[in-house]
């Protein structure tokens, strides 16, 4: 056996494995799933600022995975090589978003599912756990954590503007207090008792205060 005989015994039966129809199909329905990963991702986002970059990467990485999947269900040498491959490869992007990480291992997961053949799966999996990520992460609820932010002259406008804060909310608990001569500035974690804020407002009204400022975020801590 020369080298020529071993390079059709091998590759010319690796290129026949998997068949053109199957290539095509599966990365049609990677392509279309992967689009509706990108749509999921779009109205869920709750960051700062969006990212489209990340949104096609997660249409490329839907497909890419079903590739390289593809690949590897056709021969057992190769699957053995690929993953030493992989097992080098070293990502350095952070992950600013916790769900982000959701989204990632979505599009791995269909890609390899894909790859597999499980299209039913795929497809009503990828709609199952898109619905619920549009209802549970587009919920919104007036009991969600706000921060107030609230500039008074004395002491005696302080607990004024507490006791009013406290009385057209749920929750008023204080974070922090920074006093200095003629100034005290609080920040006060609140839950609202709805979705009107007017409050603010007649809270920067009043006596010996300089300025309230309600500020929505994700609660982190707590105390």
């Amino acid at each position: 056996m020369n080298f020529e005989d071993v390079f059709k015994s091998s590759f010319l039966e690796n290129v026949t494995s998997v068949s053109l129809l199957d290539m095509a199909l599966a990365l049609i329905l990677a392509f279309g799933i992967g689009l509706f990963i990108f749509f999921v991702y779009k109205k869920t986002y709750n960051g700062v600022m969006y990212s489209a970059s990340f949104g096609t990467t997660l249409v490329a990485l839907t497909m890419i995975t079903t590739v390289v999947i593809l690949a590897v269900t056709s021969n057992v040498v190769l699957s053995l090589g690929m993953v030493g491959a992989l097992s080098i490869v070293r990502f350095r992007t952070a992950i600013k978003e916790p769900l982000d990480i959701a989204f990632l291992f979505w599009s791995i997961a269909v890609g390899i599912v894909l790859a597999a053949g499980m299209i039913p799966l795929a497809v009503i999996g990828s709609v199952i756990i898109g619905v619920i990520l549009l209802v549970f992460v587009n919920r919104k609820s007036h009991a969600n954590p706000y921060m107030v932010v609230l500039s008074c002259t004395d002491h005696a406008s302080e607990l004024k503007a507490k006791d009013y804060l406290e009385k057209q909310t749920l929750r008023c608990v204080v974070k922090s207090k920074t006093a200095q001569k003629g100034f005290v500035e609080l920040n006060m974690e609140i839950r609202l008792k709805d979705d009107n804020t007017d409050f603010i407002n007649a809270l920067s009204d009043m006596d010996g205060v300089n300025s309230a400022v309600l500020v929505s975020y994700n609660g982190d801590y707590r105390g």
